[in-house]
């Protein structure tokens, strides 16, 4: 399909990295560096818990940066290019790389704007189209920060869970929508969309989201769509950009590259907006633009424009530790239910079989370092972090989400140690 055409001249960040795809094969990146490697590493993952824990519970992976992104930073540092970001060329990227993955030709460059990260951008978005006090629904269990960002900025949240699939339940959010536009006092409504899904991993298809999208049309609702983890989609499943579909004409799309290539600590992403929104897009503050990062902006467009080798292979080593975890679990863990994710790398475990006290509600919202119920227990008998899943909202009690972004030795370990730690608390007695 045409890529779309550039609006304005090239951004500086495009003279940094390679212009050529990198000859050599490129290695599993998951099975690159040792544990001892990792623990020196200074991020979240690797110094919240104790030297002892093994740490598969914050969205980051065990992962050197790849090439074409440490080529790019390391040129823009030697000649002292650190300055504003400008131009085009980020957005440029991504329209290349989503010509090229999706095919999709839908990333517009008049109709897209630096944000410092997608969160932000995703604050940024809902002040354009709704009030103090109106509605943004959700499909629970999600992302925990979509709760504390959406009440922060006195919205409020409606819940529409997914099904027992970990599918959107069409009837249920169809529903949902109905309901949050009666009872707004302003008539507007938002639908905050996890694309693919966080923390289940699912990747919902066309006729799914085009369903939302007529859902949304009919009942006046916005869609902004979280597409941070769109790279991540693994073999059997096949990434739809929200706005590619009918109806999607008024909605919003929040991309980046920071999952893809795990840049979650150089922060740059970009909005993007449907043609009728593109005049409530060109309303976001100028200082917004401002927060991302220019190393952050250099970074990621090197991984959309030179980081397809790397990321394949990435996808292909995500691949065989979600089948190698399913084993992991049949063998260690037979009462928990593991539902394969079609993308991330997150995997969802329901541990609700495990003999364990109910997880103790709060009026306080979440955060993501909270621990109750199957995290608790793992942390602390297991020596394993995982994220716990009361703090993803309704549905999400009893179960705990995992970042299998790791090697297949810290893996197998981490499961192994969580298999004897459970074993007391089967309700069979045995696992």
């Amino acid at each position: 399909m045409k890529q779309p055409r550039a609006a304005s001249p090239p951004a500086a960040a495009d003279t940094h990295g390679s212009t050529e795809p990198g000859a050599e094969r490129v290695a599993n990146p998951l099975e690159v560096l040792s544990l001892d490697q990792l623990r020196r590493r200074g991020s979240m993952k690797w110094r919240t818990h104790a030297a002892d824990v093994l740490p598969l519970w914050v969205a980051e992976m065990d992962v050197p940066l790849a090439s074409p992104v440490a080529d790019a930073l390391r040129q823009a540092i030697d000649m002292g290019d650190t300055g504003y970001p400008a131009g085009t060329g980020f957005a440029e990227s991504l329209a290349g790389f989503a010509a090229r993955r999706w095919n999709w030709d839908g990333v517009v460059i008049d109709r897209t704007a630096v944000i410092p990260d997608v969160m932000t951008g995703a604050v940024q978005v809902l002040r354009l189209i709704t009030e103090p006090g109106d509605p943004v629904v959700v499909n629970s269990p999600v992302y925990a920060p979509f709760y504390a960002f959406i009440a922060h900025d006195d919205r409020r949240v409606v819940e529409a869970p997914l099904g027992r699939d970990l599918r959107i339940d069409p009837a249920a959010l169809d529903e949902t929508f109905r309901r949050a536009r009666e009872r707004s006092g302003t008539g507007r409504v938002a639908y905050l969309l996890s694309n693919p899904h966080n923390p289940t991993g699912t990747v919902h298809t066309r006729e799914e989201l085009a369903a939302v999208a007529e859902s949304a049309r009919r009942h006046g609702v916005r869609v902004v769509a979280d597409e941070i983890h769109a790279p991540l989609v693994l073999p059997g499943a096949e990434f739809t950009p929200y706005l590619s579909v009918p109806g999607a004409e008024d909605a919003f799309s929040l991309m980046s590259a920071t999952k893809g290539w795990n840049l979650a600590g150089i922060k740059a992403a970009l909005a993007l907006a449907g043609p009728e929104a593109a005049g409530d897009l060109r309303r976001i503050p100028e200082e917004v633009h401002h927060g991302a990062s220019y190393l952050g902006v250099i970074a990621h467009t090197a991984a959309y424009r030179h980081g397809e080798e790397w990321l394949d292979a990435l996808l292909a080593g995500l691949d065989t530790n979600r089948h190698l975890l399913g084993e992991l679990v049949a063998q260690h863990l037979p009462g928990v239910g593991y539902a394969r994710p079609e993308g991330t790398y997150l995997a969802w475990l329901d541990c609700r079989s495990l003999d364990l006290a109910p997880e103790e509600g709060s009026t306080d919202l979440a955060v993501v370092t909270d621990l109750a119920g199957p995290a608790r227990l793992f942390l602390d008998h297991a020596r394993v972090a995982l994220s716990s899943g009361h703090i993803f909202g309704t549905g999400g009690a009893g179960h705990v989400r995992l970042n299998f972004a790791t090697s297949r030795a810290v893996l197998t370990e981490a499961v192994t140690r969580m298999g004897r730690a459970a074993a007391p608390h089967t309700r069979q007695g045995l696992l």
